[in-house]
């Protein structure tokens, strides 16, 4: 008999889980794949975005026709992070005469050699991974052989990228991803998952096309949010509502109460009133959140990463086209810090060489980033 485990969080569980399975299916001649959606996943300690329930259900429905596969809240069921050696060493016992497989993404493996005693995973089961013909996978096969003195093997298999944060984010939008099973996504918005209450009013003060950008704005956020260990919720909401007044005028009831900063620019003046709607009319009271909407437009000395990360997929998502965009862009993933430095001297030099007024915060805070760069130095 031939088993194989497929753990992760399926946050939500989308097609290419399903095909995944498929393939190792067919190409293993496998009896059975137990899904197991995790409790908690070592490699996502800032928490998956809906419960073990939810997701298990949603793996239920995902994989509901598929008869060699069952899904298992063994991992759910338990208390504390999901080891995938402890999970291991109970699938051993459960099927102690069968081939036991563990499928992996790409990207999983090429964390394996971090994961918590891998040596005992593969002890017990044989490690199975998405193929890839290229030099990387070889060199990444002969590491693995020179560390663990074994082999893994590969599917044939590469299938479509899909981002589950990117899909996460369409869900918190309205939209609808197409990588989502149609029971699974009649599933979410029955259960109003990964949705926030403040996104869509604050969205519909925005035009179509301003909604486009700050749904661009906070698909590259979150994208990089985990990377800066910032929760996804947070910059989530930050960029999704930073652009919230953009039309909305200071003559505007909504605005009652409001007090202006003196000398700001037209340009400016929506961060301050975003900052105001997002805390009085959508409840937001998370001061991180704030600032990264009260201080998108011009930064200021001394921005916390939330508010770097918001100023600069603002500045840099994939609708913006400026001289020097892509340059910035492989510095965003590459290192939040020298991106900030860059992206506010390109801002300054641009206003300055064009005879325009430089926002006092706007030299404040690249002033600030200049001397944290030559003081590093």
């Amino acid at each position: 008999m031939k088993i194989a485990l497929f753990g992760g969080s399926f946050d939500p569980v989308h097609r290419e889980h399903v095909n995944y399975v498929r393939a190792a299916i067919r190409t293993l001649s496998l009896d059975l794949v137990v899904v197991m959606p995790s409790r908690l996943a070592p490699h996502k300690r800032l928490g998956a975005q809906a419960d073990g329930e939810a997701r298990l259900q949603m793996c239920r429905l995902a994989f509901e026709h598929e008869p060699r596969v069952r899904v298992s809240d063994f991992e759910l069921s338990q208390d504390g992070v999901s080891y995938s050696y402890l999970t291991c060493r109970a699938f051993a016992k459960y099927y102690p005469d069968a081939e036991r497989y563990f499928l992996v993404g790409a990207d999983m493996l090429e964390d394996f050699f971090t994961w918590k005693q891998p040596e005992d995973i593969l002890k017990h089961v044989t490690l199975v991974a998405c193929g890839r013909g290229d030099e990387k996978a070889e060199a990444l096969r002969a590491r693995f052989r020179s560390v663990f003195g074994k082999d893994f093997l590969s599917l044939d298999f590469s299938g479509e990228a899909v981002s589950s944060t990117d899909i996460r984010v369409s869900l918190a939008f309205g939209k609808k991803p197409e990588a989502l099973d149609e029971r699974v996504f009649a599933f979410i918005r029955e259960k109003g998952l990964y949705a926030h209450p403040a996104i869509a009013p604050a969205l519909a003060l925005e035009k179509p096309e301003r909604r486009e950008h700050s749904f661009r704005v906070a698909q590259m956020a979150c994208a990089r949010a985990r990377s800066l260990r910032i929760p996804e919720e947070k910059a989530l909401l930050a960029a999704a509502l930073h652009d919230c007044a953009k039309y909305v005028p200071l003559s505007s009831p909504l605005l009652e109460g409001f007090s202006c900063p003196e000398n700001v620019p037209p340009p400016v003046l929506h961060q301050y009133t975003g900052a105001y709607l997002a805390e009085r009319h959508f409840g937001i009271r998370d001061r991180e959140v704030l600032d990264a909407i009260r201080y998108h437009t011009s930064g200021r000395a001394g921005m916390g990463e939330l508010e770097k990360l918001v100023y600069l997929s603002d500045l840099l998502e994939a609708g913006r086209d400026f001289p020097g965009v892509e340059m910035l862009r492989t510095l965003f993933w590459k290192d939040l810090d020298e991106c900030l430095f860059e992206s506010l001297r390109h801002e300054v030099e641009y206003l300055n060489s064009t005879g325009k007024e430089v926002y006092p915060l706007t030299q404040e805070a690249y002033d600030f980033v200049k001397s944290q760069a030559k003081n590093a130095k």
